[in-house]
């Protein structure tokens, strides 16, 4: 008698190992933000304006919160977040606070994606790592302890919302009709997105001045229109919902900077903070404008021959790198764009500055040094080691536009002529000589039009809208 078995092979479209631990590092999370008695304080305000436009108040002359804190963002936020009020505090901050979990996954999975569809670098391992089922849920259960994302937590802050609305746009595959809305309405909320619009409108005229009357209004340009569009339309309509707070606004608010908060502060992680702190001054003035449009320039520069070669991760983070920087106002929260920068980093730098660049966003080393909330200005009076500490992601955000205009990695765009546009434009990253090849060989999957080859044993995570 012959006995057959057959082994049906494991599974491998469930990562249960990934998932628990994500699971386990979110409830440890959790756990740690309840123990140090998070207030979600941001998110009391957007409560706030919800409830004053459902109202019919005067939404800049909202001051709440113990802290006394103002509106600053367009009317059309304000109508975003009239939901909020339809349920209890507490309910809310539960919410609120799951929702944050869940986009910082939609955003480990896009910065994964992102990184899929440039050309390989030093990391073949780790692209390949990146294109596997449960990728972004390790990835999330690692970076939700960065200090970026702690405060956007701690705050109730949206700053994820923004980066995955903006991300997912980057991301699309050419020809969807949705690429650009989702910069356009992450502007209406917040302007700072706005600088993605001017990097779409710099590559899209590059690429049509280089490659004739047939390129004229190529991918990047339709993307750059379609987004200006949206802001447009919401901004209207908001204006016709709330015509006085509208007019009040971009008129007036708009220009009130110190609405936003004190430039001086350790938390301010733009060139402005550190220049403030460096000249022991609350108006940096000048000296601000003279740092940071050099800053804007080279990182626009930076971002936009990345596209053009096809280098979409690199000219994706150059750009949110360089709004970080030249924004008056750049909270440290505001840095959850550490996400897609690592993951790059992971891919294409040396490990041994990977690792530090993690550790500059794990460390909370910035706030190793005096600081206190208003009227204290004790970073006025910070010595030189102090200053240093306090600026270390403006250090490591220029620093990388640096590297980056220095040592241009990737194709050219003689080696990516003729290759089919990408999502947004952009060329395949498996066009080109050596298309497909990493240093691991058959470890990492082929891209092919942005998505990976299925393997041996099972289909690859597949990029979808």
């Amino acid at each position: 008698m012959t006995l057959t078995v057959t082994a049906q092979p494991r599974p491998r479209g469930v990562p249960w190992a990934a998932a628990a631990a994500c699971l386990l590092s979110f409830a440890a999370f959790w756990l740690a933000q309840r123990a140090a008695d998070v207030n979600l304080l941001d998110l009391s305000v957007y409560r706030a304006e919800g409830e004053t436009v459902l109202s019919g108040g005067d939404l800049y002359a909202l001051r709440v919160t113990s802290a006394n804190l103002p509106t600053t963002y367009p009317p059309f936020a304000a109508l975003l977040f009239t939901p909020l009020t339809l349920v209890g505090v507490p309910e809310m901050q539960v919410l609120a606070t799951l929702a944050n979990l869940l986009l910082l996954v939609a955003l480990a999975h896009l910065s994964l994606r992102l990184v899929r569809l440039g050309p390989p670098g030093r990391g073949g391992r780790v692209t390949a790592w990146a294109a596997r089922p449960g990728a972004a849920l390790w990835l999330a259960a690692v970076v939700v302890w960065c200090e970026p994302v702690w405060q956007t937590f701690r705050y109730g802050q949206i700053n994820l919302l923004i980066a995955v609305a903006v991300l997912g746009d980057l991301t699309r595959r050419e020809g969807s009709r949705w690429a650009g809305v989702g910069i356009g309405l992450a502007t209406a909320v917040k302007l700072t997105p706005g600088l993605f619009v001017v990097f779409l409108v710099l590559a899209g005229a590059a690429r049509a001045r280089s490659g004739g009357r047939a390129e004229w209004w190529n991918p990047w340009l339709r993307q750059a229109a379609r987004a200006t569009g949206t802001f447009l339309v919401v901004t209207v309509a908001s204006h016709l919902v709330l015509p006085y707070d509208s007019r009040r606004f971009w008129t007036e608010m708009i220009f009130e900077t110190s609405r936003v908060g004190r430039t001086e502060e350790t938390a301010n992680q733009s060139l402005s903070g550190v220049v403030a702190r460096l000249l022991h001054t609350t108006d940096p003035g000048v000296w601000w404008v003279v740092a940071a449009v050099p800053v804007a320039v080279l990182g626009l520069v930076v971002a936009v021959r990345a596209a053009l070669r096809g280098d979409r991760p690199v000219a994706v983070v150059a750009c949110a790198t360089t709004g970080l920087l030249v924004s008056p106002i750049s909270w440290s929260h505001h840095w959850v764009w550490c996400v897609p920068m690592l993951v790059l980093l992971a891919v294409r730098a040396r490990p041994v500055w990977a690792v530090a660049a993690a550790l500059v966003f794990a460390s909370n080393a910035l706030w190793w040094v005096p600081h206190a909330p208003a009227p204290v200005r004790l970073e006025l009076h910070q010595t030189p080691g102090q200053m240093l500490l306090s600026a270390l992601y403006t250090l490591l955000g220029t620093s990388l536009l640096a590297t980056l205009a220095v040592r241009r990695r990737g194709r050219t765009p003689r080696d990516t002529a003729g290759a089919p546009p990408d999502t947004a434009g952009l060329p395949v990253s498996g066009s080109g000589p050596g298309a497909g090849r990493s240093e691991v060989g058959s470890a990492a999957p082929r891209v092919v039009a942005g998505q990976p080859e299925t393997g041996e044993g099972g289909s690859q995570a597949v990029a979808k809208e």
